[in-house]
């Protein structure tokens, strides 16, 4: 299977966001799972890709033009997919990957989520996103959720296309 992961680029941030997300790395590989992910060396990016690596699996690459002007593309890599801007890798992050995970991340990883979820709910793909709930960090995000569904401003329920899992074994349950 073909992940995409969503995560943060950046370093200064719990050491238990930093060590869940290199277990999950490993997971990916040992169960031949690919990579998708944001190819940036900075932050969750750079931790997941290299412990996917050091497993023996696979890494893609989708990288911003940004990133490479920046010098922060990962040197993980099996594949790179070079991309324009942000609104082009999440098309393409979308396309390469079979479902998403969302590890802790800020702003980008929340586009990057509800672009994913929201295309989904009117049938451009039946690809869904699991936000890997590390310590809790997404709870404040599923309380929106649930108040959005109980005002009724979803069709349906989000849990259609955004799922929750707190641990490695609900998230494997998931995929």
């Amino acid at each position: 299977m073909r992940v995409a992961v969503y995560c943060s680029a950046n370093s200064h941030i719990d050491e238990e966001y930093i060590q869940q997300t290199a277990v999950l790395g490993r997971w990916l590989a040992t169960n031949g799972h690919t990579l998708v992910f944001g190819g940036t060396d900075l932050g969750l990016m750079e931790t997941i890709a290299k412990a996917v690596k050091e497993e023996g699996g696979r890494c893609v690459g989708v990288v911003p033009s940004k990133v490479e002007e920046n010098g922060h593309v990962s040197k993980w890599l099996d594949e790179r997919i070079d991309c324009d801007n942000l609104s082009d890798r999440k098309d393409l992050m979308l396309q390469y990957s079979d479902v998403a995970i969302a590890l802790p991340g800020g702003i980008g990883t929340l586009d990057e989520v509800f672009s994913m979820a929201a295309s989904a709910t009117i049938g451009y793909h039946h690809k869904k996103v699991i936000l890997y709930n590390i310590s809790g960090f997404w709870n404040p995000l599923v309380a929106l959720l649930e108040h959005l569904q109980v005002q009724g401003f979803m069709r349906g329920t989000y849990k259609q296309f955004i799922q929750v899992a707190s641990n490695l074994d609900e998230l494997s349950s998931l995929l």
